[in-house]
């Protein structure tokens, strides 16, 4: 039998499909293989590459695979389904995978280590939790409203909102009170459980000297330049700071033809919870400026007066972007320029 020089994989809980093929994508076998025998079989092969896309459990699938002297290519799924010919099923999935990774301008994910993806729990945890807290404190916000009272959103507030159910001279039922006293206990526990992940993260940046330099940067504190050192592959497969920024989904959408440029809103395609920080932590800098004045002749002394807020919000995140590459590319400190022109 001929030995394939790609081998797509569609994965999935129990039941695998394989697919191989030649290099000029000659089919050369289709087989269904459960969890025990996918390993075994891969053994068996020659060393080729074999392709998956880039979806839960890949990244394990991808390191027990590469021990067997594979070569792993991990595929953004949305760069996959244009391959898929008619119907889905796993085979065509298999297909579809391994004619995408023959194509020679295809984008692969890097596979993580073991350790690159347990730091990544403790923000996707947080992530979770702070999702779970602002429910508690609309809830809150929400049931009090039932009862005429009205309170400003935002987590500042949640102190007074809880003052105002443990009142016993407010005129809440006392029926409704026990109930919403269940909301705030939860709430303190979930503030407590964050508390517990910040100061994680704080002491993992103050360990990391990597974090440490990326702290330098304006606007970047422990919990962004953790997390960009937990979520963010090789800055070495990046080509440009550009190509950072893009994949973190800070680059505007294009939607230019006739040889006219159309550029929209960023993507917001890529790692989101890093482009999240970098947003929040340019938010900041900015709100800083309007307050204390920006340095004279910086850029962004020159655009505040001219472009609106949040515009300038987003185009600091993806300056930010490039400076973090350019750092992890090339090492030392943010120094910020004596003068910048406006670009």
């Amino acid at each position: 039998m001929e030995q394939p020089i790609t081998i797509g994989l569609d994965i999935a809980k129990h039941v695998f499909q394989a697919h191989g093929a030649d290099a000029t994508g000659h089919v050369l076998f289709r087989k269904r293989l459960t969890r025990a025998r996918l390993l075994g079989f891969l053994a068996a092969q020659m060393p080729c590459v074999v392709a998956m896309e880039a979806c839960a459990g890949s990244h394990y699938w991808g390191r027990e695979i590469s021990k067997l002297g594979h070569t792993v290519r991990l595929i953004p799924p949305a760069y996959v389904k244009p391959f898929v010919k008619r119907q889905k099923n796993d085979a065509a999935d298999a297909e579809a995978i391994c004619e995408a990774a023959q194509r020679p301008s295809m984008r692969f994910v890097p596979v993580k280590d073991e350790e690159q993806q347990a730091n990544g729990v403790v923000f996707r945890a947080r992530d979770l939790l702070v999702r779970q807290r602002t429910q508690c404190i609309n809830a809150l916000r929400g049931h009090l409203s039932e009862y005429g009272y009205i309170f400003r959103q935002g987590i500042t507030h949640a102190a007074t909102l809880i003052a105002h159910v443990k009142d016993p001279n407010s005129s809440l039922p006392e029926s409704a009170r026990v109930i919403l006293r269940l909301l705030i206990d939860t709430f303190a526990a979930l503030e407590s459980q964050i508390k517990e992940l910040d100061a994680e993260i704080n002491r993992r940046s103050k360990a990391d000297p990597v974090a440490r330099r990326l702290m330098t940067i304006p606007g970047v504190g422990p919990i962004t330049a953790t997390a960009i050192t937990a979520l963010v592959p090789s800055a070495g497969s990046f080509r440009t700071g550009r190509d950072f920024a893009a994949w973190l989904g800070l680059t505007p959408l294009q939607k230019s033809t006739g040889g006219k440029q159309k550029l929209g809103a960023i993507s917001r395609r890529g790692e989101r919870t890093i482009r999240r920080l970098l947003i929040l932590g340019a938010s900041a800098v900015v709100r800083q400026a309007g307050r204390r004045g920006a340095p004279a002749k910086s850029w962004l002394a020159q655009i505040l007066p001219r472009k609106p807020r949040m515009l300038i919000t987003v185009a600091l995140a993806n300056k930010m972007a490039r400076v973090v590459w350019a750092l992890l590319v090339r090492g030392g400190v943010y120094r910020a320029p004596a003068t910048a022109a406006l670009s």
